[in-house]
């Protein structure tokens, strides 16, 4: 009788596809962090340039394979999509990068213990993306109209990208949502390994549970990617509100961005103008909206040749004007 009713349910429809489907999804990805943690990363150790490359290679082969089951699947046009969001949501993640590393530096974690912080980021991501993308379909589902704020919204988001200068490097440790926390949590001041809590004895000698500097940059790191989600969400549901798509894009774009942190970190200025290929695109997307709702339909394979054109673009005059940094950088690192 169960064993009936889990199959039963198993076929039933949720979010768009069979909840089979999302079932085997997340198996994967779950199986994927456990062999990442527990197997090939049991010790803490500072990830050098070409192990990170190495995973980096894995999970971006990863989600062009994956776009390839959805062509498979569903066709060419929920494939383009896909391929869309992901690319969209792995140019998007070049800003996290840059903040996650003054993060990490705010809080002084060294490099040894980041990976095991990014590694437990990505399952809270995994959590709180699902309900923002949820909860966002259903919003469009139930009130298409919204759809347009969306666009309305990426259209400022790409103008103001393009006009705001880079971020500058703050100490994340004064932010007010990160003193809120601390007001509200016990926290010891030093780093206790790679523990997120600690048993201490406080003044009457009674042991308690304290969090560790370590937890708090994870916690930061967990808002600031809410934070991060109020222009990706938008930007993917405005190319299709197909949550399993826009999901699946999105995780597979953040493991890849996990894995790249410890390579980007090396050339992340090289992709200075990339901000500007980027803006351009979220405009685009945008405008598309009105334009497939207003006048016409811009076929989904023609929106990714455009997205992949465009930051390609920007990819490779971001190469050629800071060809002389890499140059320096390079003499340098023989002296």
């Amino acid at each position: 009788m169960i064993f009936s009713n889990l199959i039963n349910f198993m076929d039933q429809d949720f979010f768009g596809q069979q909840a089979w489907l999302w079932a085997i999804f997340l198996a994967f990805i779950l199986t994927l962090l456990f062999v990442d943690l527990f197997l090939l990363n049991k010790k803490d150790h500072v990830i050098d340039l070409k192990e990170s490359l190495r995973l980096t290679g894995i999970y971006l082969s990863l989600g062009v394979l994956f776009g390839l089951w959805v062509w498979y699947q569903d066709g060419s046009d929920m494939a383009a999509d896909y391929y869309t969001v992901w690319l969209l949501e792995q140019s998007l993640s070049l800003d996290n990068l840059f903040v996650m590393s003054v993060i990490f530096t705010s809080f002084q974690i060294p490099r040894q213990y980041q990976h095991r912080v990014l590694f437990w980021g990505i399952l809270g991501v995994i959590v709180m993306r699902g309900l923002m993308i949820g909860l966002g379909a259903a919003v469009v589902n139930y009130y298409q109209p919204v759809i347009y704020l969306f666009a309305v919204f990426l259209i400022i988001t790409g103008i103001k990208l393009m006009l705001i200068n880079s971020e500058e490097q703050e100490d994340y440790t004064q932010k007010g949502y990160v003193k809120w926390l601390a007001r509200h949590m016990r926290i010891d001041s030093h780093l206790h390994g790679n523990k997120f809590f600690v048993k201490l004895p406080n003044m009457a000698g009674k042991s308690l549970l304290y969090a560790t500097p370590l937890f708090l940059c994870l916690c930061t790191i967990e808002l600031t990617d809410v934070m991060f989600a109020f222009d990706s969400v938008p930007a993917a549901l405005a190319i299709t509100t197909d949550p399993y798509i826009v999901y699946t894009a999105n995780i597979f774009a953040i493991l890849g961005l996990r894995a790249m942190f410890f390579a980007m970190e090396h050339v992340l200025h090289r992709f200075e103008y990339l901000k500007y290929s980027l803006s351009i695109v979220l405009i685009f997307i945008g405008l598309k909206v009105f334009y497939n709702g207003f006048i016409g339909h811009i076929p989904a394979m023609a929106s990714l040749g455009i997205t992949l054109g465009v930051l390609a673009a920007g990819v490779v005059v971001s190469m050629i004007k800071t060809r002389g940094e890499a140059d320096t950088e390079h003499m340098t690192d023989k002296k």
